[in-house]
């Protein structure tokens, strides 16, 4: 019997690819996409579709029920900026809508759970070269408070109850797909649309500001790989990485396919969020449990950015 998949927050960045390439693979009638919004026209037109609100675990019981529900991706989330602007409101969804699926998983209603945490989880007194697996985590953020809560929850009901859940650490993931949502690496996806509309950019982080980054196709494959792997006895929240750049060093990629490129830098309060984060990250423990790789290198992730959005601006 095919696995019935529910995506929650199938609006959002991850959440929209995610669907389709879940429903390559397992067909459309056996991935259900859902979201308190309207989503992209593929996703909605593709497949089944539910308007669901996370923090309601009648209704979430309600769709598992109907649809016969066997794993959940849960992709809801307020991310790094808007969260700082409403701490309260961001612990509030972030929280209750992971008890919420790890209670209907421990009674038994859902076989698997994805949860994505991210490398928000650490710190300013977190290794910011080569962040290992098991290092110092101190978020300084109410993104990464939330994430590394969501990371010991997920810990306790796995070794309580014996929920399967699983998870990854994203670094900031790049697609031209969909819209960025409110994230402190979202200025490597602006900077595309810029460069192809207005030929420069005004970066919101410092020119030498080195984050950890990830094409989207790479993450949904870590994502799915992961969920098909074997289960582990005892729960990680793995590291996972591709490549790190950082503003200045995106803009001259872009420059060599648009030579006529501009680039100008004007911090915000985001560059407070970046210069607590890693800048790369060590991702042996993901490699050796379950073949984890990257695909797309920089200039492969530029050049298709490029290529991608010339077809929807």
């Amino acid at each position: 019997m095919a696995s019935k998949i529910l995506i929650i927050g199938s609006s959002g960045q991850i959440g929209t690819e995610l669907v389709l390439k879940l429903r390559q693979i397992y067909g459309n009638d056996n991935v259900i996409a859902s979201d308190i919004r309207k989503g992209n026209y593929e996703v909605m037109e593709s497949g089944p579709f539910e308007f669901l609100d996370v923090t309601n675990r009648s209704d979430i019981k309600e769709v598992l029920d109907k649809h016969k529900i066997t794993e959940v991706y849960l992709m809801v989330a307020i991310l790094s900026v808007i969260a700082e602007q409403n701490p309260q409101k961001a612990w509030e969804l972030n929280m209750a809508s992971l008890f919420n699926i790890l209670e209907l998983a421990k009674d038994g209603i859902i076989k698997k759970v994805f949860w994505p945490s991210s490398i928000a989880v650490f710190g300013p007194d977190t290794p910011k070269t080569n962040t290992p697996q098991d290092t110092i985590i101190k978020p300084s953020t109410v993104y990464g408070i939330s994430k590394l809560a969501g990371e010991n929850w997920c810990a306790y009901y796995k070794s309580k109850y014996g929920v399967d859940v699983r998870s990854l650490r994203y670094p900031g993931l790049i697609s031209y797909k969909t819209t960025p949502g409110g994230g402190t690496t979202d200025y490597a996806v602006e900077i595309f649309y810029e460069a192809i509309k207005r030929k420069s950019y005004t970066c919101f982080l410092e020119e030498g500001t080195v984050l950890p980054m990830m094409y989207m196709d790479d993450a949904i494959n870590a994502t799915i790989s992961l969920m098909e792997a074997a289960l582990r006895d005892d729960y990680i929240s793995y590291n996972i990485g591709a490549f790190s750049f950082s503003p200045k060093e995106l803009g001259a990629a872009i420059k060599k396919q648009i030579p006529e490129f501009t680039m100008g830098y004007k911090p915000d309060s985001r560059q407070q969020i970046a210069e607590t984060w890693p800048e790369s990250i060590d991702d042996t423990q993901a490699k050796k449990d379950w073949g984890w790789e990257a695909k797309t290198d920089l200039d492969q992730m530029v050049i298709t950015m490029l290529q991608g959005l010339h077809y929807t601006i």
